[in-house]
């Protein structure tokens, strides 16, 4: 939705620059450290009781605070504490879930990586999971984030999602293609 890519823009961008400047000055705040309370806080705030809870107009903002602070599995440091509080305060919680995801993309275009999503049918782990990655950034030239999810209605192989591009090896795609040649 373009309209919350437009309100989280200057908030990712804020966030993005903060936290680069405190890990290049050594204060500890780091982009990784900021990509995961980040996250943690995108996935709350995408609950859509908290939302309601937080569009009532009978709750204040420190309600709102506490009650996200303290659905929070780790203590936040003060800096996202911070954060939070001007999220909330200008009304934004929606938006949190695209603040992240931009920050994400801040931070993979800094490094030169991109993150992406590996559909399996199986469980990858260990060293077929190190191969595939290996793999995978060879094939699509630069270095990826990989997040497995289970799909077992792929019966088979992975489909990768790299951004707008994706590798569909799977058994249900040799299958849907066999049966569009079988058809014409």
């Amino acid at each position: 939705m373009a309209e919350l890519a437009t309100i989280a823009r200057p908030y990712a961008e804020a966030l993005f620059k903060a936290s680069s400047a405190g890990a290049s000055s050594g204060s500890g705040a780091d982009l990784a450290g900021t990509t995961a309370w980040l996250d943690e806080l995108a996935v709350i705030a995408a609950d859509q009781r908290l939302q309601q809870f937080a569009d009532n107009p009978g709750v204040t903002a420190a309600q709102t605070f506490d009650v996200i602070s303290s659905v929070v599995k780790a203590t936040l440091p003060e800096a996202a504490k911070n954060f939070l509080r001007v999220v909330i305060d200008n009304g934004r919680i929606s938006v949190l879930p695209e603040i992240a995801s931009q920050f994400r993309t801040l931070r993979n275009a800094r490094s030169g990586c991109s993150d992406a999503t590996v559909y399996s049918a199986f469980a990858l782990e260990g060293t077929a999971l190190a191969d595939l990655a290996a793999t995978l950034e060879k094939r699509f030239g630069r270095k990826l984030n990989l997040k497995v999810e289970l799909e077992p209605a792929l019966i088979g192989g992975v489909r990768v999602v790299v951004g707008d591009e994706v590798l569909d090896t799977s058994v249900k795609a040799r299958l849907e293609q066999m049966k569009v040649a079988l058809i014409s």
